[in-house]
């Protein structure tokens, strides 16, 4: 027997929870298809604590990585995607190994050392966060390194990161502008200024990591602030950044090269994107009072939070405090009555992972709620605009889109479609953020929906089923027809 999501399940033996969990969703596809269920559930209450932010544990294994000296970091989402960056790591030559505690880990970093050139492709799985940022990572550091990833990953852009790389005199060979990708050594990077027609985090750390070991101020001018955690993070590690904000409304960022890191502790915080999921439960179930601990509070992160209480969301931010340099706090969510809004693409940058959560959350809201500037959605793991499309029409919502909006008609309550079936299979291409959406429909609304494979939830939330079951939600895991 193993435990997945907190169900009891039959698989071959030696299999474990803990294999299943590290293996990448290309292997662990091939050995599971095990579809889960989503039952209407009542009043969600209690407390947890969502894993660890991805972006910020990301971060602080590639920094801890560079810096001289030990970086310790605890809270760290092991999730396959962060868990990709670490080997990573260890291929450019850090020493990691794992602490004793859950989310522990102690990186010796290589500091002023060469780093090693690594005998494999590196190889990331489904994250474009942590490839396209160790792009950066490796033209900065002159060694020569092929970038490999699943299906899924490889057919996503990386020209957005490639193009300024080229731009800084960074050989790269690559499949049309997608991976697999090599980064060919030996170029002198040399500290300049940019300009980015995008406010994309991924491309301003991308630079950043690219710049450090140059002389001389590297400035970044964006249309406006992305997330700034690797900003934050150069900080505490101990270089010298400056950001602000100018008066034509965009944004600029300057690193002061080179940076001589320092190992440091780090603390990851809750990731408010897995939090949007649990909230949304929350918000659309009737007498629901949970408590979200930890959870980062950057005001860059907190788009969901502003448009959950603008459509009448129940959400309190309580002990409020910072935390290696990033605010947190504890977030009580409560049953609500919501009505629709629209929200305007300025706002996509702080909450960009969140569009499926806030798609459900528009079917139980009252009104139509209008999604705009959402033209990245169409490039994630999978078409989050078609697929959040597919999987509201599936339960008998009014939904339409176009190239970058989608605009949901809500009624107050999801009661489901009309089908031969019992279950409203939900299509997710393998896209965790698709599946937990999918799963958060079907515990509010008044018919079941299914997800096949839902493996794939593993990649930024592993005890997502543990989680949501602690609060009362009602899932169920079948093997060949037979509940496990």
């Amino acid at each position: 027997m193993c435990i997945i999501g907190g169900v009891a399940c039959h698989v071959p033996a030696p299999l474990s929870k803990r294999f299943f969990l590290f293996l990448s969703y290309e292997v662990f596809s091939l050995v599971s298809t095990t579809p889960a269920s989503a039952h209407p559930s009542f009043r969600l209450c209690g407390k947890v604590r969502v894993p660890g932010d991805k972006s910020i544990s990301h971060r602080a294994l590639i920094l801890g990585m560079l810096a001289t000296g030990q970086t310790r970091i605890t809270g760290l989402l092991e999730s396959e995607d962060v868990l990709h960056t670490l080997a990573a790591m260890r291929a450019l030559g850090a020493h990691i190994e794992k602490g004793s505690e859950p989310g522990c880990w102690i990186v010796d970093g290589i500091g002023t050392d060469q780093p090693t050139t690594p005998n494999a492709p590196l190889n990331f799985g489904n994250s474009g966060t942590g490839a396209r940022l160790c792009m950066g990572l490796v033209a900065g550091l002159g060694v020569t390194a092929s970038f490999i990833g699943d299906q899924s990953l490889s057919g996503r852009p990386m020209n957005r990161v490639l193009k300024p790389l080229k731009a800084l005199g960074v050989i790269i060979n690559s499949n049309d502008g997608c991976l697999p990708v090599t980064l060919a050594g030996g170029t002198d990077i040399l500290a300049q200024a940019h300009e980015t027609h995008i406010a994309s985090a991924q491309v301003k750390s991308a630079l950043m990591l690219a710049s450090l070991r140059a002389d001389g101020v590297t400035e970044i001018i964006e249309p406006a602030l992305s997330r700034d955690h690797t900003e934050r993070m150069l900080m505490a590690f101990g270089a010298k950044v400056r950001s602000e904000s100018l008066a034509d409304g965009r944004h600029r960022a300057r690193l002061y090269g080179p940076a001589h890191l320092q190992g440091t502790k780090i603390d990851v915080p809750g990731d408010p994107s897995s939090a949007a999921f649990p909230m949304v439960a929350a918000l659309c179930i009737p007498g629901s009072d949970i408590m979200l601990q930890d959870v980062l509070m950057n005001p860059t992160r907190t788009g969901f939070i502003k448009v959950a209480r603008a459509m009448g969301g129940k959400i309190d931010i309580l002990n409020r405090r910072i935390s290696g340099g990033e605010d947190i706090a504890d977030i009580r969510v409560r049953g609500s009555r919501l009505h629709g809004i629209t929200t305007r693409a300025d706002i996509v940058p702080s909450m960009v992972d969140e569009f499926p959560a806030l798609a459900v959350l528009a079917a139980f809201a009252s009104g139509t709620t209008m999604m705009q500037g959402l033209g990245e959605l169409r490039v994630k793991e999978s078409d989050r605009i078609a697929r959040s499309e597919e999987m509201l029409r599936a339960m008998g919502v009014n939904v339409k889109s176009g190239p970058d909006w989608m605009q949901v008609e809500g009624t107050g309550a999801v009661w489901g479609k009309a089908t031969s079936t019992a279950l409203a299979p939900v299509r997710t291409d393998g896209d965790h953020r698709i599946a937990m959406a999918a799963l958060i429909l079907g515990l509010a609304a008044f018919r079941q929906i299914e997800v096949c494979a839902p493996e794939c939830i593993a990649t930024s939330y592993p005890a997502f089923f543990d989680d949501m079951r602690s609060l009362g939600a009602k899932f169920q895991i079948v093997e060949e027809g037979v509940a496990c």
